[in-house]
C-alpha cells in the first residue's frame, strides 16, 4: 500500500517539486498540498495522510503550531519538519510539539524519501545534535526504577543505537542486518514496551534505563 503524503509548504515551486518528485515513484501518493495551515485539521481529515511534510515557517499558523493542534486532535499521522537552516531552538520545539523529525530543504530528492519512509515506519529522521538535544529533555525527567522489559539482547541493542540518535540504516549498518531486520526489531520493542512512536520508545528507555 503506498505511503500517502500530505505537504504543507507556502512556496509554490517548492510545493510543485515535492509533488513531483512523490508522484513519479512507486510506493508514494500525494493526498494534498497546501500553501498555509488553515482548516488544517479539516483537511487532513479529508486527505488521510500517514505523514505530513510541514514547512516549519508556515504564513499564519506555523508549522510548530500546526503539530501541536494535529497532535491534540489526536490525528495518528507522522509529521516530518521542512527547514532551510538547521536551527536548533526552532527544530526542537517542534519535536517536543510532537513532531517526528525533520529534514533540510536544500537535501538531495533521496533524502526526502528516506525521511518520509523512516518517520512512516517509526523512525525519527534528524541529526546527531538535535538527537542529542531531544534526549538531554527526556534526561531532565527524574528517573524511575529500571522495569523488566523482556527485551531480548539483540533488542536492546537496537534499542540503543536508537537512543545515539541513530537511523534505522545506521542502526542496519552498526549490527550488520538487513533494514527489514531492524523494523521487525523495532516492532517488538513497540509492542513490549506499549508506545506507537520512536520518542516514546526513547522516553522509557532512559526514564526506565532499559538499556
Amino acid at each position: 500500500m503506498a505511503i500517502r503524503i500530505c505537504i504543507f509548504e507556502d512556496s509554490k515551486s517548492f510545493r510543485n517539486g515535492l509533488i513531483e518528485l512523490f508522484s513519479n515513484i512507486e510506493g508514494f501518493e500525494i493526498s494534498g498540498a497546501f500553501d498555509t495551515c488553515d482548516q488544517l485539521i479539516k483537511r487532513l481529515k479529508q486527505a488521510q495522510p500517514d505523514v505530513v511534510l510541514m514547512d516549519i515557517k508556515m504564513p499564519g499558523i506555523s508549522g510548530t503550531e500546526a503539530v501541536r493542534q494535529i497532535r491534540a486532535n489526536g490525528l495518528p499521522v507522522k509529521v516530518v519538519m521542512q527547514t532551510v537552516f538547521e536551527d536548533d531552538d526552532k527544530i526542537l520545539a517542534a519535536i517536543s510539539a510532537g513532531a517526528s523529525g525533520y529534514i533540510l530543504k536544500n537535501s538531495p530528492p533521496a533524502k526526502f524519501v528516506e525521511a518520509v519512509e523512516e518517520a512512516h515506519h517509526g523512525g525519527a529522521p534528524m541529526t546527531g545534535s538535535i538527537a542529542a538535544k531531544v534526549l538531554a529533555l527526556f534526561q531532565l525527567q527524574i528517573p524511575v526504577a529500571p522495569t523488566d522489559s523482556n527485551l531480548t539482547a539483540r533488542e536492546k541493542e537496537v534499542l540503543q543505537l536508537l537512543v545515539l540518535g541513530k537511523s534505522y540504516k545506521m542502526i542496519a549498518a552498526d549490527l550488520s542486518i538487513s533494514y527489514v531486520t531492524v523494523r521487525f526489531h523495532m516492532k517488538n520493542i513497540y509492542e513490549k514496551l506499549h508506545v506507537t512512536s520512536m520518542t516514546e520508545a526513547v522516553a522509557r528507555a532512559i526514564q526506565e534505563r532499559l538499556i
